[in-house]
């Protein structure tokens, strides 16, 4: 059962599911350190197109959770888009239930997820962290939602997104060269 803090809101409670899935059997004793790390403002959010960066607070630790969403499918882009007539529409509820009727639902699927903490999991305090913080994000604007998987974007461009277009998500080290970002004085 969604928290009246996160997920009050039908866009809001897809990222709760993400940290509550309904296919879990047992409880996580990391949800309720996750929800109060969220509460407490431990949890910075920095979305940069499909890619949701977070700096995460504990005490006197501190982590970096780096979540990737997929980018929404183009049938879903066309229905939204068509249901989205007018200058400014309001993203209710109604509409979030009238789109997922259509069969296009419009919740979030995630590419991967990571963390800089020494879990070694994909489901770490942390990364459930950011999702709560996320549905607190979602649930104030709506927007959100849609931008991180990338509507916007794929909405004002024809073209559909294509897996080149994807930013390298990590680069070997030995690939760089230390010239181009140290110069030597003499």
């Amino acid at each position: 059962m969604a928290d009246k803090d996160f997920g009050y809101t039908l866009w809001g409670r897809d990222w709760v599911r993400l940290a509550e899935p309904l296919s879990q059997t047992r409880p996580d004793p990391k949800l309720p350190s996750a929800r109060r790390m969220a509460l407490a403002g431990g949890v910075r959010v920095t979305i940069d197109g499909r890619f949701v960066r977070a700096a995460v607070h504990r005490g006197r630790s501190a982590s970096v959770a780096n979540i990737e969403v997929a980018p929404m499918s183009q049938e879903a882009v066309a229905e939204m888009s068509r249901r989205l007539s007018g200058v400014q529409p309001a993203l209710t509820d109604e509409l979030y239930r009238a789109i997922t009727d259509a069969g296009h639902p419009p919740a979030p699927k995630l590419v991967g997820a990571d963390c800089s903490c020494s879990a070694d999991t994909s489901r770490c305090v942390h990364v459930l962290a950011v999702y709560y913080e996320m549905a607190r994000c979602v649930d104030d604007d709506p927007r959100i939602a849609l931008d991180v998987q990338g509507f916007f974007r794929a909405s004002s461009d024809s073209a559909e997104v294509s897996t080149a277009e994807t930013p390298q998500r990590w680069i070997a080290l030995n690939a760089l060269d230390p010239a181009d970002y140290f110069t030597a004085s003499t």
